[in-house]
């Protein structure tokens, strides 16, 4: 029996978005709950003590398809985003996200293996490796400033309720969708604000200290601002399994893509 590759890497995208959901849930549930911050890797420690190594498998696949398919998207336009700058935003955005992704589920696999952390602390470190090479200093900082941008960008979506377009017409005319989605957006807003502002301060003094990722931020915020984005990433936790469920996924155009690879080939 044939398989359709399109097909099986759009069942793991949705997988994907079930995976980012379920990430998110427990990042905001630990805060309420517990006060403990952590960020995706972390997450991914915990549901890995207490889900089983089947859900985590699970988790692999889907996180493993949902980056491929971002990565699909940032080179083909599968998306169909506008031509212009804007589109070329999207664009690198997905590409971001599909690299993001990929590397949590290549953790994924490392907690499998038995040789995973808690993910914590790689903010620091990735900032203190950076500040060692020629113009660090200035790559740091560059880098804060795309995390601050992508605050904005967050805050935008949530604001106008874009994100709606990806899904079918039926679920985004209802209003627990936007509200999920809009709340989901606004937290992880203020999120990267934070954690942009913290890594440009890390390049702007030359002190790897200073950076910090999610759960440096979460940590950061003083009660009850702490509380109010911990519902607002299980809204966006929530949002993502609707998004897994409905949301409208053009099909990657596998074979074809393959196809003219090898007719590029050297005879």
């Amino acid at each position: 029996m044939r398989t359709d590759p399109s097909g099986t890497l759009t069942t793991l995208t949705r997988l994907g978005f079930a995976a980012r959901g379920l990430l998110y849930l427990v990042i905001g549930f630990l805060v309420l709950r517990t006060g403990r911050t952590e960020d995706p890797a972390g997450a991914l420690a915990v549901v890995a003590e207490g889900g089983g190594r089947t859900l985590l498998y699970l988790i692999v696949a889907g996180l493993l398809g949902y980056g491929l398919w971002r990565l699909s998207d940032a080179a083909f336009n599968i998306e169909r985003h506008e031509q212009g700058s804007k589109g070329l935003r999207e664009r690198i955005g997905a590409a971001a996200s599909g690299i993001s992704h990929l590397f949590l589920a290549w953790q994924a696999v490392r907690l499998l293996r038995g040789t995973g952390g808690s993910g914590s602390g790689g903010t620091q470190e990735g900032a203190q490796t950076a500040l060692q090479l020629p113009g660090g200093q200035l790559m740091v900082a560059v880098a804060g400033l795309v995390l601050l941008a992508v605050g904005l960008i967050q805050f935008k979506k949530a604001w106008n309720a874009e994100f709606l377009k990806h899904l079918e017409p039926g679920i985004a005319s209802q209003p627990w969708a936007r509200w999920t989605g809009q709340g989901g957006y606004a937290a992880r807003g203020l999120v990267f604000l934070i954690s942009g502002g913290f890594l440009f301060a890390a390049g702007f003094k030359e002190q790897s200290s200073e950076a910090g990722g999610m759960a440096e931020a979460l940590a950061w915020l003083s009660p009850p601002w702490d509380a109010v984005v911990a519902i607002g990433f299980i809204m966006f936790g929530l949002y993502s399994l609707i998004e897994a469920r409905f949301r409208v996924l053009n099909d990657v155009p596998v074979e074809g893509l393959a196809r003219q690879a090898r007719s590029k080939l050297p005879v």
